[in-house]
């Protein structure tokens, strides 16, 4: 009986929800485990691609002090991202996929954005441009980005035309970009910011990945990042 207790009690803690940080708790509601993924960049970030003395490492924590994206050096299709973030007051952040161009990225490549929806800056603008959106194109169902200061989990699987965002254990963006056939308008009729003319249904599904800087003038952190990739 008392290590069926025991049992019983772990099962329980294990399905209470997510926890503060994977390295304690590798398995979380709707996100995978990553302990056996490579990292995306190298802890000295060496295998990067980015703009000298903007990205830095410290504790394994990365930030930018620019609004400037760091990318990797090969082009990936057909994975998985996970990692985690957080923001500060303000933030505008993303994470960007498919990217066939990383000098002239927004048209060629796909965000899926990040942002405090907590600021009063953030919280007002159209859906599309809140946290885990696929940016300008696709709302999230809800918004589940936690309050500055505190770290999320994003997990974002890239599959062909097929993205899924899953934030802080919840799936909140689905998207099929073949859908996606007007550059101005999207499938419900919104508008599509200017500056994004490409339609998605025509943009490659692979690509660099990257992580946007320091955008708006507020700080972004990542640490964590991990991916399942085809080979």
């Amino acid at each position: 009986m008392k290590n069926l207790f025991y049992s019983l009690s772990a099962v329980a803690v294990a399905a209470a929800g997510v926890v503060s940080g994977f390295a304690e708790s590798p398995v979380a509601s709707g996100h995978p485990d990553v302990a056996a993924w490579p990292a995306l960049f190298k802890a000295d970030l060496s295998d990067a691609s980015f703009k000298d003395g903007v990205w830095t490492v410290a504790d394994g924590v990365m930030t930018a002090s620019e609004d400037e994206a760091i990318w990797t050096t090969r082009d990936y299709e057909n994975f998985t991202l996970d990692l985690e973030f957080k923001t500060a007051d303000g933030t505008n952040s993303g994470v960007l996929v498919y990217a066939t161009d990383t000098v002239d990225w927004i048209p060629n490549a796909v965000e899926i954005q990040i942002a405090d929806d907590h600021s009063k800056q953030w919280s007002a603008v159209a859906k599309t441009w809140q946290c885990a959106a696929v940016f300008g194109h696709l709302a999230p169902k809800k918004s589940a980005v936690k309050k500055p200061g505190e770290w999320n989990r994003m997990t974002v699987s890239a599959m062909g035309q097929k993205l899924t965002v899953v934030l802080n254990g919840e799936t909140v963006t689905e998207m099929d970009m073949a859908l996606w056939t007007d550059g101005k308008k999207n499938p419900d009729g919104s508008e599509i910011p200017s500056w994004m003319p490409r339609p998605f249904a025509t943009l490659a599904t692979k690509g660099k990945i990257g992580l946007q800087g320091k955008h708006a003038g507020a700080p972004i952190f990542f640490r964590n990042v991990r991916i399942k990739a085809k080979a």
